[in-house]
């Protein structure tokens, strides 16, 4: 039987979610530094609790 789920991980959202978390990482590093510790960790942050969110529902 295809395309039988067994986890959250083998759902196509948590797959996009996470790679867009990933990409988002990328992107933020080059930030500028003054922002490391106030914009770049929000984004950072709200990017990875997609998946978690995803993952505990």
């Amino acid at each position: 039987m295809a395309g039988l789920i067994k986890s959250h991980l083998d759902v196509d959202v948590h797959k996009k979610a996470f790679e867009a978390a990933m990409s988002i990482f990328a992107l933020s590093r080059s930030f500028p530094r003054e922002e490391t510790y106030s914009l770049t960790d929000q984004i950072r942050r709200a990017s990875r609790s997609v998946c978690g969110n995803f993952a505990e529902a």
